[in-house]
C-alpha cells in the first residue's frame, strides 16, 4: 500500500478523529475528508483508534467497545472504498484488527516492542510506526528492520515530535530526511503540537500552529501528513486540545496542495 500512497505527486493524508466515538461522526468525517482529498488529488486513509490504551488518567475515555468500533472502521472502509488505519497495542491485537483495517499503526511509546512489530508485519497489512518521543531519527531504522525481516516491506515511519522538557514536544525537521533513508515518512502535525504531562492529567495542545507545522512538513519533503480532526474538538473525547476543526480541513489541505505543486515545479 505504501507504494500506492507515494505514487502521487501530492503528499498523502492519514486523517480522522482520535478515537471512534460513534458511527455517524466517523462517517461524516470520512465523507468530508474524502471529498476534499479526491478534488485535490491527495491519496487518503481514514484514521480512527478503536481503543485508546495510553491515557493519563484512569477515568479518561478509552472507547465504545473494541468490536463495535472496529465494525465502524470497516463500514467506513466499505461505504467510501477508502483504506483505514487504527492503532494496536499488543501482539494479540494485530490479527484481530487486521480483519477490519488496511494499516496497523504502532503507537510511539511502543515502537521498540519487537513482538508487536513482528505480529503487525506478519498480518501482511501496511505498518505505520510512530517514532518514539525518546528516540533519534536514526534509531528508527531498527524498528523498520524488524518489520522487514518479518517479511513485510509495506512500512512507513511517522514523526510526532521529541520530548522537550516535561511538557512540550519539538519537531526536528532534519529527521524527515534522515528517516527517509529507511522508509517513507509521515509527519503527525497535530500530535506534534501536544503539551503532555499537564498537572490536571489532561494533555494540552497548540492547534493554532497546525498550519505552520503542515506547511513546514510539506516544505521539507514529507511523504505524508497525519492529523486528527473533529466536528467540534471542544467536546472530543480524546485529544481535543490539539485537533483541527473539521471545517478548517479544506482550506488547510488546499494551501498545502498548492505548496507541494510549487515545490515540485521548482525541483524540476
Amino acid at each position: 500500500m505504501i507504494q500506492q500512497l507515494t505514487s502521487s505527486e501530492q503528499f498523502f493524508l492519514l486523517a480522522g478523529p482520535c478515537v471512534i466515538e460513534g458511527e455517524q461522526m466517523a462517517l461524516d468525517i470520512a465523507e468530508q475528508a474524502m471529498n476534499i482529498t479526491s478534488r485535490l488529488g491527495i491519496p487518503y486513509v481514514f484514521k480512527g483508534s478503536y481503543r485508546k490504551a495510553n491515557r493519563s488518567r484512569i477515568d479518561s475515555f478509552t472507547g465504545i467497545g473494541d468490536e463495535k468500533a472496529l465494525k465502524i472502521l470497516r463500514k467506513v472502509r466499505e461505504t467510501f472504498n477508502i483504506p483505514v488505519v487504527t492503532d494496536i497495542h499488543t501482539a494479540e491485537e494485530a490479527p484481530i484488527a487486521a480483519e477490519y483495517v488496511d494499516v496497523l499503526q504502532i503507537p510511539a511509546f511502543l515502537c521498540r516492542q519487537t513482538d508487536l512489530l513482528v505480529a503487525a508485519a506478519r498480518t501482511g497489512r501496511m505498518v505505520n510506526i510512530k517514532k518514539g518521543q525518546f528516540l533519534s531519527p536514526d534509531a528508527m531504522q531498527f524498528a523498520v528492520q524488524k518489520v522487514r525481516e518479518a517479511g513485510n516491506d509495506d512500512v512507513a515511519i511517522t514523526e510526532r515530535g521529541t520530548t522537550f522538557g516535561y511538557q512540550d514536544l519539538m519537531v526536528d525537521f532534519r529527521g524527515v530526511k534522515v528517516m527517509q533513508q529507511y522508509a517513507p515518512v509521515i509527519v503527525d502535525i497535530t500530535h506534534s503540537l501536544q503539551q503532555p504531562n499537564q498537572t490536571k492529567g489532561v494533555t494540552g495542545g497548540q492547534p493554532e500552529f497546525i498550519e505552520l507545522m503542515a506547511r513546514a512538513s510539506i516544505a521539507v519533503g514529507a511523504d505524508g501528513l497525519f492529523l486528527e480532526t473533529h466536528q467540534d474538538p471542544s467536546v472530543a473525547k480524546s485529544d481535543g486540545a490539539n485537533m483541527l476543526r473539521l471545517d478548517l480541513l479544506e482550506g488547510l489541505l488546499t494551501r498545502c496542495a498548492t505548496l507541494r505543486r510549487t515545490i515540485n515545479q521548482l525541483s524540476k
